[in-house]
C-alpha cells in the first residue's frame, strides 16, 4: 500500500472526495469535505491535509490531519481524524500503517503531540495512544480525547514505550 497526500496528487481528488464523503459524510455535506480538501494542505502549518492509502490504483484506507476536531478544545492541534480501511481490506494491519504515517507526518510538520476524538474502546491503546481524558461536544455528550507524542518513530517504538508504562495493553 502507497500513503499519499491527496494534494500532491491532484490526479486522484475526485475519488478521494468522493471515498471520504461516503465513509464519514451525509446527504449534506459532500461540498464541506470537497472545500475542505481543496485548501488542504495551502496553510502555513500544513494543516488540513488528506491522506489516501492505495493499493492495487483503488483507494483502500483514509485519515486526515485537521486543526480542529472538537469545538470545545480549540486549544489542541492537530487532530486525527477520517481514520477508515475498507472492510475488504482489514485485518492486514493497514490501520496501523496508517496511523504510524499520521504521526510521522504530523512530526514532518513540527507538532509534538497528534489528538484524536473516539468512541472506539481499546483500539488506539494498542498503537501506544493514550487516554487523556473525556471532552465534550456540542450535544453535551462526553467523548474519549487521546494524545499521541509523535517523538517516537515508528509503532514499534511507541508500543515498547506504552508498555513499559501500561503493560496490560500491548497486544502483538
Amino acid at each position: 500500500m502507497n500513503i499519499i497526500a491527496v494534494h500532491e496528487h491532484l490526479h486522484l481528488f475526485n475519488s478521494a472526495v468522493q471515498f471520504f464523503w461516503e465513509q464519514w459524510g451525509n446527504e449534506q455535506n459532500f461540498r464541506f469535505y470537497q472545500d475542505c480538501m481543496i485548501h488542504s494542505g495551502k496553510s502555513g502549518d500544513g494543516i488540513p491535509r488528506f491522506y489516501v492509502g492505495i493499493e492495487n490504483e483503488e483507494i483502500i484506507g483514509t485519515y486526515a490531519l485537521i486543526r480542529n476536531d472538537l469545538n470545545s478544545r480549540q486549544d489542541l492541534h492537530p487532530w486525527l481524524a477520517c481514520l477508515y480501511v475498507d472492510p475488504n481490506s482489514r485485518g492486514k494491519k493497514i490501520g496501523a500503517r496508517l496511523l504510524d504515517h499520521a504521526i510521522e507526518e504530523a512530526a514532518k510538520l513540527g507538532f509534538k503531540k497528534l489528538h484524536l476524538q473516539t468512541d472506539l474502546q481499546g483500539y488506539y491503546e494498542k498503537y501506544g495512544w493514550t487516554h487523556s481524558g473525556e471532552v465534550y461536544g456540542a450535544s453535551g455528550d462526553s467523548i474519549k480525547l487521546y494524545e499521541q507524542d509523535t517523538v517516537a518513530s515508528s509503532s514499534r517504538e511507541r508500543q515498547k514505550l506504552n508498555a513499559q508504562e501500561y503493560p496490560e495493553r500491548l497486544v502483538e
